[in-house]
């Protein structure tokens, strides 16, 4: 039942594009990027960043690799003022690197942005003011033509200012609110606007279409760009610029679909910081690039430091689930995706070529400086093969695939009681009490080993009903030698099923760990571990903790 009343709201109109080429389209490069954590991003904090939170964000930007740094809005205050200035004075802007500031078409405002500029090589001057029709006819009250000739009395101010600036001035303008705007407005006050500031070759101009609030789905944005780059006068010099928000959850797709449909340009902020829902996040958009083979241009290979950088400056906290650099995204708790993951990293590893193969893994967490520790994790949920990848990861035991489900049922009781994950050293610690400590009814003592013939001999001591035994036995190998030994006085039958063993640590101070399947009329089979320096004797181990696991 709709609560809603009728005709509060209405769906947003569709775009007449019949002939539309993007959808066709693939990501082939990286567009220009933009960051505007210090303006946009800055502005939407509780609490604005200090002059040294500044600086500090500005230099991870330039170590991450951005060209364009829109740094504040130096006529809205005296702190946006004396940040760029401190760029300034203490010659912390590269050369290759083009700064960018915000103004608004007023006169005062664009000559303090220049007073602020002095000294500046490269600098875009980025003038907007809204041009949507709520704006037009709730806030402004203005006609198109004087929203027009506003936007130009912008342009005209920016061109006198820049005959007195020793350096390079690029100028951007935005159409405010342009999802907001009727399509043949916002191309008329554009062609407008590069017309008037002399667009050319050689004097190429920035127009950015803003989401400044999304109001479609992407498709429909993707088709506004495209239909704004059919429509814009001397398209080859007019660089088309995307500035999404999330208010619609999906602002990393419109921006994709809007590269898909001519956009050569990015504004963004890294982990979507931003007005309300936020602005879209480059650091998603680069690492999807990444996924397709495509250089993004952008340095993301240390992640951490750019998390720890980004939360102490903005005091806002990454989402556990956040795209490719949340706490739990290299994570899984399914059973099936661990034994997937497992295999698959196994996979990657033993073949020859690069290509990225793993399930559940769109992106090689080494890539971003993470690894694969915490990859695997145990809960209610988790499954036989992240169990084994926990014991062999952190702790060196190659189970035997066979064993697999008969630890992981164990494991799986115990979380079952927790109702919590469990740490790799809870989850060794119920594998070593149930393999190295089980309840016992019969006893290893010793064991001595001797071959000829290509027989084997063993001559086994035991405690067994409350008394220690000796007897000798022969057979094809260690282990049927010591069963034949041990079957003169005990009492349960039993079959050896499996066996498998493999070396554990390093090589100074290695350990053989042996694997022994038995099997019984009553019990199926069970496993048994044994561990010790010589390989026959782990043997030996691991048979009698099976027996103690089945008999006891």
């Amino acid at each position: 039942m709709n609560h809603i009343p009728t005709g509060k709201y209405k769906p947003y109109p569709t775009i007449e594009l019949p002939d539309r080429t993007w959808p066709n389209n693939t990501i082939t490069h990286a567009p220009k990027w933009c960051s505007v954590d210090l303006r946009d991003g800055n502005q939407a904090l509780i609490n604005p960043m200090s002059m040294e939170k500044k600086l500090e964000f500005f230099a991870l930007l330039l170590k991450l690799g951005f060209k364009e740094i829109e740094v504040g809005f130096p006529s809205a205050s005296k702190v946006e003022f004396d940040f760029l200035r401190r760029l300034v004075d203490d010659k912390l802007i590269p050369d290759d690197v083009t700064i960018q500031v915000l103004v608004q078409a007023r006169e005062h405002l664009i000559e303090r942005t220049f007073e602020a500029l002095k000294g500046v090589k490269k600098a875009t001057v980025h003038l907007y003011n809204s041009t949507s029709v709520a704006q037009r006819k709730i806030v402004f009250a203005k006609t198109q033509d004087e929203i027009i000739e506003l936007a130009l009395e912008g342009v005209e101010l920016v061109k006198k200012y820049e005959a007195q600036h020793d350096g390079e001035i690029f100028l951007e303008y935005s159409p405010e609110s342009f999802t907001g705007t009727e399509l043949e407005f916002a191309a008329r006050i554009s062609n407008a606007v590069t017309k008037a500031w002399g667009v050319s070759a050689t004097r190429k101009v920035i127009i950015n279409l803003p989401a400044t609030v999304e109001m479609a789905t992407p498709n429909i944005y993707a088709d506004q760009i495209e239909w704004m780059s059919r429509h814009l006068d001397n398209r080859e010099n007019v660089i088309i610029s995307t500035h999404t928000h999330n208010d619609r959850g999906t602002s990393v797709a419109a921006t994709e679909l809007a590269l898909l449909a001519g956009a050569d340009r990015v504004e963004g902020t890294l982990l979507s910081n931003g007005e309300r829902t936020g602005n879209v996040d480059i650091i998603t958009l680069a690492l999807n690039m990444t996924t397709q083979g495509v250089d993004s241009k952008l340095d993301f290979k240390d992640i951490a430091e750019v998390l720890d950088v980004v939360e102490r400056c903005t005091e806002m906290e990454t989402h556990a689930r956040h795209p490719y650099v949340g706490e739990l995204v290299y994570t899984a708790f399914s059973g099936s995706h661990q034994d997937a993951i497992n295999k698959g990293l196994a996979y990657q590893k033993a073949k020859e070529d690069n290509f990225w193969e793993v399930p559940y893994l769109p992106i090689d967490p080494s890539d971003v400086g993470r690894s694969y520790e915490s990859i695997i994790r145990i809960n209610s949920q988790s499954g036989k093969g992240g169990v084994a990848y926990i014991l062999e990861k952190n702790y060196g035991y190659q189970l035997p695939k066979t064993m697999h489900p008969e630890v992981g049922q164990i494991v799986q009781a115990q979380t079952d009681i927790e109702g919590r994950e469990l740490s790799a050293a809870e989850i060794y610690a119920i594998f070593e009490k149930t393999y190295f400590y089980p309840q016992e009814h019969i006893s290893f003592v010793h064991v001595k080993l001797s071959s000829k013939d290509g027989l084997s001999k063993c001559t086994l001591t035991y405690k067994y009903n409350g008394k220690e035994i000796t007897a000798t036995g022969n057979g094809n190998g260690p282990i049927d030698a010591c069963k034949h030994a041990l079957m003169k006085d005990y009492k349960n039958e039993f079959s050896i099923k499996s066996y498998a063993e493999h070396s554990c640590g390093d090589s100074s101070e290695a350990k053989a760990v042996a694997y022994i399947e038995i099997h019984t009329k009553e019990v199926y089979s069970r496993f048994g571990v044994g561990e010790d320096n010589n390989i026959a004797t782990a043997s030996i181990k691991a048979m009698f903790c099976a027996l103690n696991r089945t008999f006891s």
